[in-house]
C-alpha cells in the first residue's frame, strides 16, 4: 500500500494469507466440476475432506498471533473450504468461511481489469499521456495509462513515500497510532491525487518501479472521466454483474461491513499509558479510492480470478500484457506475478490490506483452474503485530496447494 512494498507492508499481505492457511484446520471439501468429470466416486470425496496441510497451515496462523482466518482452495480435488481461530475476542465462534472482509489492494487487479477492458474498446491507449485524458490534474506529460498499472510513474504515493536516499517521507495517515482517530474521515479521489502531485517525482517515470497506491487513484478518475460514470458503477456493470459476485461492492463512505464478518482490531496505548484494543471492523476505505476500497468474499475472489485468468474478461492480448512482469518487483499491470520453483510453476496473485487488522489473498494458476482466496484477522499495532510471520506463513500455505508432492 504504499510504495514498493516495505517489508512491513508484504509482511501485511503475507500475514491475511497465513492467517487464511489456519483456517482451514476446520474446513469441508467438496468434490468440484473436475473431480466430478473425473469419475470421482463417494468415498475419494470424502477422502478428499480430510486435507492435513491445509489444516495445518491453517493451525500456523493461528499459532503465529491470528484471531481469525478464512480460506478458499479450488484444485484438481474440488472446492475446499475452511476457517479457524474466532470471529471475535472474548467469542467462540470461528469466521465465517464466505464471510465478507475489507479486501484492501486486492481490488487493484479489478482497477487494471476496468482499464484494459477500455483499451480493448479503443478508448483509452495504453501508451497514451494520462494528462491527455485527465488535463486538469497537470499531469507530467511522460506519465503514461501503462506506468499507472505498473507502478512505474514516479508518482508520490499519498500514504507515505521513501525518498531515494531511504528516508521515510510522510502522507495522509494510514498506519499507526495517528490513523485510528481519522479511521472514519472521508477522502475525495482528487484529494488523495493532489496530496501525491504536491511532492516530487520519486524518478523520472518509465525508469523504475515503486509500489503506489497513487496511480490507481487515478486510474479510477481516468475510468470516471473517460466513460462518465462512477466507478462503482463500471465495476458493478463490467465485472460484478456479469460474473455475479453479490459479495463484492465499493463501500464509498460506509464504514460497515454487511453481512457475517470476522472483526479486526487495533491495540495502543492511551494518555495515561493504559493498553486499550479498538474494534476496527468500521473504517472508511475511501483513503485508498480505486487502490484499496473493495469489500469481497473468498468465493467472490475465486470467481473473479479465475474467470480473469481464463480469458473470460480481456482479450488475449491484453491478458498477456497484464500477466508480463515488470522485471524489478515482478509487477505486471494490476497482478504479481510469481515463480515459486521447480515442481510449483507460476501464479498470478494480489495480496492486500487496509489500513489496519485485516488481510486477504487471491491467488491463481495461469489457466485459472487452480486458485486460493482467503482473508486473516488480528490485534494489530503500530509495529503490525504478528505480520513478521505473515510470509512464511503464506508461502507455506501457497505451495502446499501449487506444489507437486
Amino acid at each position: 500500500m504504499n510504495t514498493q512494498p516495505s517489508p512491513a507492508t508484504k509482511a501485511l499481505r503475507r500475514v491475511a494469507v497465513t492467517t487464511l492457511a489456519a483456517t482451514l484446520l476446520a474446513g469441508t471439501a467438496t468434490p468440484g466440476p473436475a473431480a466430478a468429470t473425473a469419475g470421482v466416486t463417494a468415498p475419494a470425496a470424502a477422502a478428499g475432506q480430510d486435507r492435513p496441510e491445509l489444516r495445518e497451515a491453517m493451525q500456523a496462523f493461528v499459532d503465529a498471533g491470528f484471531t481469525g482466518v478464512q480460506l478458499r482452495v479450488h484444485d484438481e480435488r474440488g472446492e475446499w473450504t475452511g476457517s479457524a481461530g474466532v470471529r471475535a475476542l472474548g467469542q467462540a465462534a470461528k469466521p465465517p468461511t464466505d464471510g465478507r472482509f475489507w479486501t484492501g489492494s486486492v481490488v487493484k487487479p479489478f482497477t487494471a481489469t476496468l482499464v484494459l477492458q477500455l483499451v480493448a474498446e479503443g478508448r483509452i491507449a495504453l501508451d497514451a499521456p494520462v494528462a491527455g485524458y485527465l488535463p486538469e490534474l497537470g499531469l507530467d506529460r511522460r506519465i503514461t495509462v501503462r506506468m499507472l498499472l505498473q507502478h512505474t510513474s514516479g508518482l508520490f504515493n499519498y500514504t507515505g513515500d521513501f525518498d531515494p536516499d531511504g528516508t521515510w517521507v510522510p502522507g495522509i495517515s494510514a498506519n499507526g497510532d495517528a490513523w485510528l482517530p481519522e479511521r472514519f474521515r472521508s477522502y475525495r479521489p482528487e484529494e488523495l491525487v493532489r496530496v501525491a502531485l504536491s511532492k516530487p517525482l520519486r524518478f523520472e517515470p518509465g525508469s523504475d518501479q515503486q509500489y503506489t497506491n497513487t496511480t490507481y487513484t487515478l486510474a479510477l478518475l481516468l475510468i470516471e472521466k473517460v466513460t462518465g460514470r462512477s466507478y462503482a458503477e463500471e465495476l458493478r456493470r463490467r465485472i460484478l454483474r456479469p460474473l455475479g459476485l453479490k459479495g463484492t461492492s465499493v463501500p464509498g463512505d460506509r464504514t460497515r461491513l454487511p453481512g457475517p464478518h470476522a472483526r479486526g482490531y487495533y491495540r495502543y496505548r492511551d494518555a495515561a499509558g493504559q493498553e486499550q484494543v479498538v474494534d476496527i471492523s468500521r473504517q472508511n476505505l475511501s483513503l485508498l479510492a480505486g487502490a484499496g476500497d473493495l469489500i469481497s468474499t473468498t468465493q467472490d475472489l475465486h470467481t473473479f480470478i479465475s474467470a480473469l485468468n481464463g480469458g473470460k474478461l480481456l482479450p488475449a492480448p491484453l491478458l498477456a500484457e497484464m500477466r508480463t512482469p515488470h522485471p524489478k518487483m515482478g509487477y505486471g499491470l494490476g497482478l504479481f506475478v510469481e515463480d515459486l520453483g521447480p515442481g510449483c510453476g507460476t501464479v498470478y496473485q494480489h495480496e492486500g490490506s487496509p489500513p489496519h487488522g485485516y488481510g486477504a489473498l487471491m491467488y491463481s494458476s495461469p489457466d485459472g483452474r487452480t486458485t486460493v482466496t482467503g482473508s486473516v484477522t488480528w490485534v494489530d499495532e503500530a509495529t503490525r503485530g504478528p505480520a513478521a510471520s505473515f510470509q512464511q506463513l503464506v508461502d507455506n500455505l501457497v505451495k502446499d496447494v501449487f506444489c507437486d508432492g
